[in-house]
């Protein structure tokens, strides 16, 4: 059985330095004690492996080895990254991570239980050198009493299908919690309004408290939000969440099918009235198209390559230390 530790066919050596050279342009280069690079990316379905360089249309799944050294080399360009759709069988994460090597470390949730929750995991990647955990780790369940104190038929009434989590990181002498989620799809866009309800109301409840120490929270997953300005994103930024003009641009798409969609966010309260800004100051934001480098010696369809790698673009903000 090929090992990722092979060395790969030349044509995927040229691929994936071409795949390097994209992102040092597009993103910005983590400096030592400057900047914190912090990101999300929704990894389709982000579970089992075939060990060959390349799937064939027999093999089941259809991500490969070469899939794996292009999510590594993006995945390498962040501090710390949230990752959803981790699958029970995370044999492409541990792949993944090997080939991030020694300095880098994991934390995740157990699987989601029931149809709804799609047998997911959420997970962090992140690099010890840059970050480092401080101490927390939770998943958020909303108390029975709160369904009674929103009391609209926006209230949640149930707990959410894919329980959101939070672990806080340090960075320098910076704390930070980030909280990621994946909220349920459902049949329709109103299928969505009671947990982006839910989230809000969580968030700024805590925030209120814990940025008071100097401790900030960040949002950051996939909130499956449609379009700016509808309702489901009003929903989300409903108790003050901020997401900045950088991650608001046209230009910063989120799914690799249809440039419109809104679904994931990075997001924190800043200048609401209600709680403490953000201590840490936003430089720029914004998203990577590995579209257009990422196996692209295949000759593959747009289709097929969410399967390899994803249909969601990743996600990022830099602040600076």
């Amino acid at each position: 059985m090929t090992s990722i530790f092979d060395t790969p066919p030349e044509e995927i050596q040229i691929n994936v330095k071409q795949l390097v050279k994209d992102l040092d342009e597009k993103l910005p280069a983590r400096k030592v004690d400057k900047n914190l690079l912090i990101g999300t990316w929704n990894i389709r379905a982000f579970g089992n492996l075939t060990r060959k360089w390349e799937s064939n249309d027999d093999d089941s799944p259809k991500r490969d080895l070469h899939s794996i050294l292009c999510i590594a080399e993006i995945i390498k360009r962040f501090d710390v990254i949230a990752i959803q759709e981790v699958k029970a069988n995370i044999r492409a994460l541990r792949d993944t991570l090997k080939l991030l090597g020694s300095n880098w470390s994991l934390i995740l949730t157990d699987v989601s239980k029931g149809s709804s929750g799609n047998g997911e995991r959420m997970a962090y990647l992140f690099d010890t050198r840059r970050v480092q955990l401080s101490g927390l780790a939770c998943e958020l369940v909303i108390p029975n009493e709160w369904t009674k104190k929103i009391g609209n038929e926006s209230a949640l009434d149930e707990q959410f299908v894919r329980t959101p989590y939070a672990v806080s990181f340090k960075s320098n002498d910076k704390t930070f919690i980030l909280v990621t989620l994946h909220i349920k799809y459902g049949k329709k866009s109103k299928d969505r309004i009671k947990e982006l309800k839910g989230i809000a109301e969580w968030l700024s409840d805590w925030a209120s408290s814990i940025n008071v120490y100097d401790q900030n929270l960040i949002a950051l997953g996939d909130f499956n939000i449609d379009k700016r300005g509808d309702l489901l994103d009003d929903t989300f930024l409903s108790e003050g969440l901020y997401v900045p003009p950088q991650l608001q641009n046209k230009e910063v798409t989120r799914s690799i099918f249809n440039t419109t969609k809104y679904y994931d966010q990075i997001a924190w309260f800043n200048n609401n009235g209600k709680t403490p800004d953000l201590s840490m100051e936003f430089i720029n934001g914004g998203n990577y198209d590995f579209v257009t480098h990422a196996l692209s010696n295949r000759k593959i369809s747009k289709r097929s390559l969410s399967y390899l790698i994803s249909d969601h673009y990743p996600l990022w903000a830099e602040f600076k230390l």
